[in-house]
């Protein structure tokens, strides 16, 4: 640990610099708040083609993929902060029970202070930004620690972060393992992390050592049901946008798909012609195809690629696949049937451009099937049956749900978004992320002189008696 010293005392002086930033910030308006964050708004619309070099140059993706995926959830998450923050900020006002008449309570939603946000490499842009604004909306300063995987938008972030908040306010460390080691060892007040389950453990321990409070937004296998009754093309369309947007490296893309055997082949054939005409150029995906990006690494491609052959040697039928050229991370699409439940893929979640199919017989088969698994952060039905729907969402459980698409509920402006259990903790987006990063503190203001709690002061006289008596048993 000697050779990081001096950098552990850096990140120690500007935890200290941003402590007595957020306690002036506790004085701050909430129209500075909006103010400062509308600026910022305006600033990164400018730099929107910076972005799209950045992220493209990490992940090869499409720049209309990048406005869609990267830039727009951070200027909708700003566009609502500024639409409902007088209202999210207000005190909220609590009804009381009739044992405390003549008190006035309420919620106060109050900054926590320092906070630090660790984003991942998958949409480094959006999921370090995103946290970022409601940290902001909610009175806090922030360090940002993007992921080093994607070094293009790291640099990107920290300098347009330098270019346009004074380090006390909002800074961004770069680096690896070690960097964020040595935050995680600081007091936050508050830890955003997205990444792996495996990582927020990593994260979740050291944050207890501070008793530091937690938003971990982790992933896991998303299941995908389809049922004889869907409209087989329209899952196909939007099964395969959600699976392969982004080199199917997204925490919420369907993992595997449940399907009911009587309409398997034909689901497969559909799924096929989708990809290809969705991500291929004519109809046809190679390296050369636009709108079809790359995996992250060669450590990525390497365990992807892992999970195929292991597939494979248990029993996998390969449906859909095609050349790989490991030197740029490319990989094709690939559909497998027939794989083993005890395969890794089953096990692990995938996070690459690989989608096993599995088929069941009859509803509580593939209920069993997603249940025998650790709760995911997403699931998704396509059926056009109720009873199936209301079946699944009733006897499962993940931290969201989408019926009839895929991926959608991530960019809803007023739902919470988050995991449940091995797939995240706490929640984010719009009011949610409001909140997680405020205290929401109780506030009871009793009215000076005689009040009802004087009626229950020692001495324990029969009368005091007969009132807690009435108490216990009416109130």
């Amino acid at each position: 640990m000697a050779p990081f010293s001096s950098e552990s005392n850096h990140f120690s002086d500007l935890f200290q610099k941003q402590k007595r930033k957020s306690l002036l910030l506790r004085q701050e308006s909430i129209a500075a708040r909006k103010q400062r964050i509308k600026a910022f708004g305006k600033f990164l619309l400018t730099r929107r083609e910076r972005v799209g070099e950045a992220v493209h140059a990490d992940l090869k993706k499409p720049l209309a993929e990048v406005d869609l995926s990267e830039v727009y959830p951070v200027m909708a998450e700003i566009r609502n902060v500024l639409s409902n923050i007088d209202d999210w900020a207000q005190p909220e006002l609590i009804d009381a029970p009739l044992t405390y008449l003549g008190t006035r309570s309420e919620i106060i939603y109050e900054p926590k202070g320092v906070c630090l946000i660790i984003a991942p490499w998958n949409f480094p842009f959006n999921l370090c930004l995103g946290p970022m604004i409601s940290c902001l909306a909610a009175g806090n300063t922030a360090i940002l620690k993007p992921s080093e995987a994607t070094p293009y938008t790291a640099t990107l972030i920290s300098e347009l972060i330098k270019e346009f908040f004074e380090e006390d306010l909002v800074a961004v460390v770069e680096g690896g393992v070690e960097a964020t080691t040595e935050l995680l060892k600081l007091p936050f007040d508050h830890i955003f992390f997205t990444g792996s389950t495996g990582v927020g453990k990593i994260v979740m321990k050291a944050a207890a050592e501070n008793l530091s409070s937690v938003t971990l937004e982790l992933g896991g296998k998303s299941p995908t049901l389809v049922d004889s009754s869907a409209n087989l093309e329209d899952a196909a369309t939007r099964i395969a946008f959600g699976k392969f947007l982004n080199k199917g490296q997204t925490c919420i893309a369907p993992d595997y798909v449940l399907i009911n055997k009587d309409v398997e082949k034909e689901f497969i054939s559909l799924l096929i012609e989708k990809i290809n005409k969705l991500f291929g150029d004519k109809g046809k995906i190679d390296e050369h195809a636009p709108t079809y990006s790359r995996l992250v690494n060669q450590k990525n491609f390497k365990r992807v690629e892992g999970l195929i052959k292991d597939a494979i040697d248990k029993g996998a039928k390969s449906e859909f696949d095609g050349p790989t050229i490991e030197e740029q991370n490319y990989m094709h699409p690939v559909i497998l049937s027939q794989v083993s439940m005890n395969s890794r893929i089953m096990e692990e979640e995938i996070f690459g451009p690989v989608l096993p199919i599995i088929t069941f017989t009859n509803e509580d088969e593939a209920i069993d099937i997603i249940n025998s698994k650790p709760k995911p952060l997403a699931l998704y039905v396509f059926s056009n049956q109720k009873s199936f729907q209301n079946k699944v969402l009733r006897e499962t459980s993940s931290g969201s749900a989408c019926i009839n698409d895929c991926v959608l509920q991530f960019t809803h402006p007023n739902l919470p978004f988050g995991g449940v259990n091995s797939s995240g903790i706490g929640k984010s987006h719009g009011k949610y992320g409001f909140i997680a990063f405020s205290n929401e503190k109780s506030v009871v203001k009793q009215r000076s002189g005689i009040s009802s709690t004087y009626f229950l002061h020692p001495p324990y006289t029969a009368r005091v008696k007969r009132i807690i008596d009435l108490m216990v048993k009416w109130f």
